[in-house]
């Protein structure tokens, strides 16, 4: 009597056949894992949804390929009853599929940033926690294409901005962990039947079918009614937009790296941008410096609003006061700088250029 196969995981003596959504999830994969250096591991984030399992199945067999080794983790939320069966139960899948390491890590669930923003940031917390603890080159995330289109929408319905509306990068480090989305170019149908091809049994997160979220809104609802009145390929153009978006903000921030030194001086617990540049250039480049300044000295992210309150001390200077940014981060004019700090001092330091 043959053996029981862990729930969701394909029996050994079944092999899947090659069809072409197994075939466009691997060579997805495979464009990401070929660079990687030999021996690194590389970790599957896994919910046991129909996205992620299909990355970490085309990543269990891509991985030995490349030369990769491939584990992953399963982040339990604890927001749902039975929570810890259904983390388990991808965690047998990953195993059926030869990954290894395989770990649950069940979290607390904050409030901050609301319901959503909460669990993101305890779900990174602990994918960041685990690369370290295994020493993982990165992370993979099975971000598809339509979560790209969803994202889109979401920014031009907010009026974000471009570095918003750029979307998922497909390549990004976060508290020193990097990142890897292999199937942004992979629709959320192809991941389905890539799943039902290879005998995978995915689990259906209520929360994505709940119109609570505004994101659900927008996959069920929105996108729907834009793919019906406007023709096919929408969330592929959308998709496009963010690529376009990302390419420009890196032109960008290759642009900024050039002369930011030229530009900024140390400051007491801070650092100092020169009033005359940001006066003098446009604001397109005034406002990307000042958030690229306090993102990359504070790791703090400015709003549209705070950036433009900042740049009023150039652009509408009449002695206002020091500004309050988020981190505790202060923003002061002091004649020809604008100091950001975090203990309110604005004393420049002695430096060279």
């Amino acid at each position: 009597m043959p053996s029981e196969s862990p729930a969701g995981a394909v029996p050994a003596d079944r092999r899947p056949r090659l069809t072409p959504p197994i075939a466009d999830v691997r060579r997805s994969v495979r464009g990401v894992l070929e660079p990687l250096p030999e021996a690194a591991l590389v970790l599957v984030a896994l919910s046991g949804g129909a996205d992620s399992l299909a990355l970490a199945a085309g990543v269990a067999f891509e991985a030995p390929r490349a030369g990769c080794r491939a584990g992953a983790v399963i982040v339990d939320h604890g927001l749902q009853e039975g929570s810890a069966e259904v983390a388990e139960r991808a965690a047998a899948a990953a195993r059926g599929l030869g990954l290894d390491p395989v770990r649950v890590v069940r979290v607390e669930v904050g409030v901050d940033g609301g319901p959503e923003g909460a669990a993101r940031e305890a779900r990174y917390g602990a994918l960041e926690a685990a690369a370290r603890e295994t020493g993982a080159a990165a992370v993979l995330t099975a971000h598809t294409l339509d979560d790209q289109a969803e994202t889109v929408l979401l920014g031009l319905a907010r009026g974000s901005g471009a570095t918003s509306l750029a979307g998922i990068a497909p390549d990004s480090t976060r508290r020193g962990v990097r990142y890897l989305r292999p199937l942004l170019g992979i629709r959320r149908a192809e991941t389905r039947a890539a799943c039902a091809d290879a005998g995978l049994e995915p689990w259906d997160d209520p929360h994505n079918a709940d119109p609570a979220y505004a994101r659900v809104r927008v996959r069920e609802l929105v996108l729907p009614v834009l793919e019906a009145e406007l023709g096919p390929g929408v969330a592929e153009a959308l998709a496009r937009t963010a690529e376009q978006l990302r390419e420009d903000e890196s032109a960008f921030d290759a642009q900024i790296e050039e002369f930011i030194e030229e530009v900024c001086a140390p400051a007491e617990a801070g650092i100092a941008v020169e009033a005359a540049f940001l006066l003098h250039n446009p604001a397109a480049l005034r406002q990307r410096v000042i958030r690229h300044v306090v993102a990359s000295e504070f790791a703090v992210s400015l709003s549209r609003s705070q950036t433009l309150e900042v740049a009023r001390l150039v652009t509408d200077w009449h002695g206002q006061g020091p500004i309050d940014l988020p981190g505790g981060v202060q923003a002061a004019r002091i004649r020809t700088h604008v100091v950001f700090s975090t203990t309110g001092s604005t004393e420049l330091l002695p430096h060279d250029h």
